[in-house]
């Protein structure tokens, strides 16, 4: 008799701390560098979050491997709820096509709290490079023997594999030049040291407004309603191409049912909000809050159209 009573003791004092949460200060972990798309979405949604939890949320940024470090972390960490993950399809399903011994899973070690929306990215080219459209950025890269170089997040992340679509669709001579976030490549970029570079419209708008760098084109098979006058990929000539990333919050799987419900819950009443809504609008994200369980479909379908694609486009697997 008293074992039966001792479990149902624990079951409720387990209940009691899920119906109590969140009693401590809360950690998002970003996978890239200060500064960057990601950086910026996390603290925009930091004090919102914040406001409807009770409780700090702090954000850590874990920049590395093509955001694995980051994404490792929470991978290992404990699932109660107190460590999330903000980061794209990057960690979800392209770093999964394009590395074979990734140290986590995508699909066994996380669960989704919620989608919060995807932005096209852009390819960006420094003021000074004389190719202002796709068909000349084509054509400039052809006459170099070495070839025109083009940055990215990191090896793995979204913005390298739309370089290596580039690459592939429209014949060009690219090198690829990986760097630990966006934030960095934007600078070197923005200084010089590469003519060329994709990045989110979250990175691109500002710097745009103020002319230090130019759009190409946009990797979504539409015009972004963020920046209207940039032409697609896919209007220029490659009707096929597309690369849109998409934003989730994850936590390692098994969360409490209640503790994820409460996350969930609170995340989308930021989204509801008109304030934070144009807020993130502001800095370029297209806002959808999708729940969880979307992500377990999306990785589902997307992992294996994209490890069809770096096959059939001979993309490097590591």
């Amino acid at each position: 008799m008293i074992k039966p009573l001792f479990a149902a003791g624990l079951c409720a004092l387990s209940l009691l701390a899920q119906a109590a949460f969140p009693d401590k200060p809360i950690t998002v972990v970003v996978p890239y560098p200060p500064g960057g798309a990601t950086d910026i979405l996390a603290r925009k949604l930091a004090g919102p979050l914040s406001q409807r939890l009770g409780q700090p949320v702090i954000v850590e940024n874990k920049a590395g491997a093509g955001t694995a470090i980051g994404a490792t972390m929470v991978a290992k960490s404990a699932p109660d709820g107190y460590t999330l993950l903000i980061s794209s399809n990057t960690t979800f399903t392209v770093n999964a096509a394009l590395k074979n011994n990734l140290p986590y899973d995508p699909q066994k070690d996380f669960e989704s709290i919620g989608l919060i929306g995807g932005s096209p990215l852009v390819l960006l080219a420094n003021p000074k490079l004389s190719a202002n459209t796709v068909q000349e950025v084509v054509a400039l890269s052809r006459q170099d023997p070495k070839g025109l170089n083009f940055g990215s997040f990191g090896v793995g992340t979204t913005s390298h594999l739309a370089g290596e679509m580039f690459k592939v669709m429209t014949a060009s001579n690219m090198v690829h030049v990986a760097y630990r976030g966006s934030a960095p490549a934007m600078t070197d970029l923005i200084g010089g040291q590469i003519p060329l570079t994709f990045d989110t419209t979250v990175a691109a708008l500002p710097q745009m407004a103020t002319g230090k760098v130019k759009a190409i084109a946009v990797t979504s098979r539409q015009r972004s309603p963020q920046m209207p006058q940039v032409p697609s990929v896919a209007e220029a000539g490659f009707p096929d191409y597309e690369m849109v990333p998409w934003i989730a919050y994850v936590a390692r799987r098994g969360l409490p049912p209640a503790v994820s419900a409460r996350l969930s819950q609170a995340l989308r009443a930021c989204l509801d909000d008109p304030q934070v809504k144009a807020e993130l609008q502001k800095v370029g994200l297209d806002v959808l809050f999708q729940p969880g369980r979307v992500y377990d479909q999306r990785v589902a379908q997307e992992l294996p159209l994209l490890r069809a694609y770096v096959h059939r486009a001979n993309i490097p697997v590591e």
